[in-house]
């Protein structure tokens, strides 16, 4: 059996001072020179305790690197594993921390808005999902809303069809728009417990990792929101709660009052950001992530396909904007802002040219430069299209200050906080 001691050298251990303190069960644990946060093995036989071995590399305030990389290794080959033996090493994929929390996310999802259940088949998204899956990508998101259900339903469909395991996924969901009656919809007690139960239902999971509110509900009060959250979370049916389009205002609401009703806080807010979308992110998240750990999952890094340059000619029959629904997309592109993008868009592909890479490759790593995000969805119709975009994880490296100030120069829309006109 093994133990966390916590040991702190300030204050001495109550009854005595020395080296030994007494415990409950047969053996004792000796607290006098073990590092703050040791493990120890509890021994039976009353002589004190052993170190567990392979964890003595973190004993030392200033541990030699090609040590703890040695024992650490020799600890993994003792039980058949390695360091190299890793979706990450394999991959290539970069990880990050979800904010502040301890959920660890590709830094590069795959959505299903718009494509799931409504612009490709089922076979295609499963030949997506499986592309994303074996790249590295453990971050699916959907909603409820998506095609009616339906995105979940597919979703579930090729999870439980290809076996993958249910740890090594980071599934997400979001909740507001779940049918036509008044109590399916808003972020009532009532439709987030119901809503996320549908929504697992869809999907044949038991828990998501993280379930969103799909918008601010401001018919709700915001204590019933953060309960009803807490209570799903407490519940089992989810690991973690975020935000979809609130505004940096609304989530310091919710972070207050969580802390005030010791209640669980959003640990994400889901944001628009792509070259022609900076404010948010830029500005505003990390404020937020610094105060209080809300960190950026963010969307539509090619701006609804803009960025990819095939809107250059007109508007192709198969794309987005010649969608009935999409028609405020095609309105944007024909616009005037729309051919001054259009025309910025020819001067970056210039940039992608010179790093060897294409404008969509570019865009997308753009967008991982900002270490403030978390993950950034893809959302891709095609099977080309997603290893295309995947192939961002090659160009990150590349993104340097200058590279980066060349995009400035072009986009001319960087944003900047009041300490930034300050300084």
């Amino acid at each position: 059996m093994y133990l966390y001691k916590a040991t702190c050298p300030e204050i001495p251990n109550p009854k005595q001072k020395g080296s030994r303190v007494q415990g409950g069960g047969q053996g004792v644990i000796q607290a006098q020179g073990l590092g703050q946060g040791r493990l120890v093995r509890h021994t039976s036989s009353g002589t004190g305790p052993r170190p567990y071995a392979p964890l003595m590399l973190w004993t030392s305030n200033k541990p030699n690197s090609v040590v703890e990389l040695k024992q650490l290794e020799e600890f993994l080959n003792f039980h058949s594993l390695s360091l190299h033996d890793t979706v990450k090493s394999q991959t290539g994929m970069v990880y990050r921390n979800l904010g502040k929390s301890g959920l660890r996310v590709s830094c590069l999802g795959l959505g299903t808005w718009v494509t799931f259940g409504g612009q490709i088949t089922d076979e295609v998204a499963e030949q997506l999902m499986t592309i994303a899956y074996e790249s590295g990508v453990n971050l699916f998101d959907t909603a409820e809303v998506y095609a009616g259900g339906r995105a979940e339903i597919i979703l579930g469909n090729i999870i439980k069809k290809k076996c993958w395991r249910r740890s090594s996924l980071v599934i997400t969901t979001k909740l507001y728009w779940g049918g036509k009656a008044e109590t399916e919809r808003g972020l009532s007690r009532k439709h987030i417990i119901e809503g996320l139960k549908g929504s697992l239902q869809r999907m044949q999971l038991e828990y998501v990792d993280v379930v969103f509110a799909n918008r601010p509900d401001s018919n709700t009060p915001m204590e019933e929101i953060v309960r009803a959250m807490t209570y799903v979370i407490n519940q089992g049916m989810a690991m973690y709660w975020g935000t979809s389009r609130w505004t940096a205002m609304e989530i310091m609401e919710a972070y207050s009052v969580a802390r005030q009703f010791n209640l669980i806080p959003p640990v994400c807010e889901q944001a628009e950001y792509h070259l022609f979308q900076r404010e948010k992110v830029e500005v505003q998240l990390p404020e937020l992530y610094h105060k209080i750990g809300v960190g950026a999952m963010t969307w539509s890094p090619l701006a609804c396909g803009i960025i990819t340059g095939k809107y250059e000619n007109g508007i192709p029959e198969s794309s987005r904007a010649s969608m009935k629904s999409y028609q405020w997309l095609k309105e944007k592109i024909v616009s005037e802002d729309g051919r001054k993008q259009q025309a910025k868009l020819k001067e970056l592909n210039h940039i992608a040219e010179k790093l060897g890479c294409t404008l969509p490759q570019l865009a997308v790593a753009w967008c991982l430069r900002n270490e403030g995000v978390s993950s950034v969805l893809l959302g891709t119709s095609n099977p080309e299209q997603l290893t295309e975009n995947l192939g961002a994880i090659q160009v990150l490296p590349k993104m340097t200050s200058h590279v980066v100030s060349e995009i400035d120069h072009i986009l001319g829309n960087r944003p900047y906080s009041k300490k930034d006109y300050r300084s």
